[in-house]
Formats: structure tokens, sequence, C-alpha cells
């Protein structure tokens, strides 16, 4: 998995297909990555063999450490399956401490910051999506993977998560504790009516 940082990292910050060439997509997939330059780190989501009966997901860590995008660590586990969502469902999520608290071994890991990731389902409405003060593109695929910074005390606590529709209005929000969006809360709400 380290050696496809490099290229995966490229091709997220030129915006181009994140598929590596020379790898085929029966072999491994990439299904998203995201790269939060400002905060230097990334996180990165591929699929070993994804049509077998025997695939899974790897979901690698990134952090810009002294100019250069380093592999963190990285975790591995069977598929998950596709449900459906009508605006957004947050499947999965992890963290990792800072490279720099690897590299500061006197340091307190409380006080190394933290790289996070969500795993992000889309609904067929949604066209990009907000995190924090990051605008995203919505993928065909409908899957993503979002990346962000936080202090070890906040680990694992989300940005706010705004699904925008085509005309740019808001269609759902998932807040950093929630478990389910708006959109879900108001049609539950209804359906107790």
């Amino acid at each position: 998995m380290e050696a496809l940082v490099p290229g995966t990292v490229q091709r997220v910050l030129n915006g181009t297909d994140l598929q590596p060439r020379l790898i085929p997509r029966r072999v491994l997939s990439v299904v998203s990555a995201d790269i939060d330059a400002t905060a230097g780190v990334g996180a990165v989501w591929v699929i070993w063999r994804p049509k077998s009966a025997r695939a899974y997901e790897h979901i690698a860590f990134l952090e810009r450490h002294e100019g250069e995008w380093e592999y963190v660590v990285g975790g591995s586990g069977p598929m998950g399956h596709p449900v459906g969502v009508d605006v957004i469902d947050v499947r999965a999520g992890g963290g990792v401490a800072s490279l720099t608290r690897h590299r500061d071994s006197p340091h307190s890991v409380a006080t190394a910051s933290w790289i996070n990731c969500a795993l992000i389902r889309l609904g067929r409405e949604v066209t990009c999506l907000l995190i924090g003060h990051r605008r995203l593109d919505t993928p065909d695929q409908r899957e993503v993977i979002v990346a962000w910074r936080s202090s070890y005390a906040d680990r694992g606590t989300r940005p706010l998560i705004v699904a925008l529709g085509r005309d740019g209005v808001e269609l759902s929000r998932l807040g950093p504790h929630d478990s389910l969006d708006s959109h879900t809360w108001a049609r539950l709400r209804r359906e107790e009516e």
C-alpha cells in the first residue's frame, strides 16, 4: 500500500482519475482519496479484489511531513455491503496519532495531533459536501473518504458535514457527534406522526 501513496496523492492534487494506470481494477480499485493540503493529512480507501468473494477494504492514513507525503499506517477488513442512502450515511471511520508523535518520542501521545477519517455514502441528490470549511464534489460512485486533523482530545470528533443539492440548497447536515443526519431525523419524526 505504501508504494501507492506518491502517485495517489499526485492524482488527488491534480484532480485526475484516482486509479493507478498499471493496476487493473479487478486487482485493486481506488474507491476514494481525500487530501486536506492545509492540514497536511489525507486518507485513501481501496478495495482489493473487488469482484471476489474474498474482497477486502484497506484504509491508508497519510501525512505531509517535512514537505513529503508519507504513509502513516493503514487498516484492512472485510468489504462492507452497500445500503440505500437517502442523503448521508457515515459508515465507518478511524484515526491514528500523527507521525510527529512517532518521531518525537519524548512527547506525550496526549499532545500529539490526530489524523482522522470517515467513509461516507451519499444519496443521488447530493452534488457536493462541505466538510468543515472544505468543499468536495460528489463522485459518481457516491462513496467518499474524508480526512481531517484534530487534537488527541478531539479525536473521533468529525467536522460538520453538510450535503448540498444541484442548486446549492442544503439537503442535510450531520453534526460532529450525530449518528443520523438531519434529513433522516426529519423523516423519522414524520413517520411517528
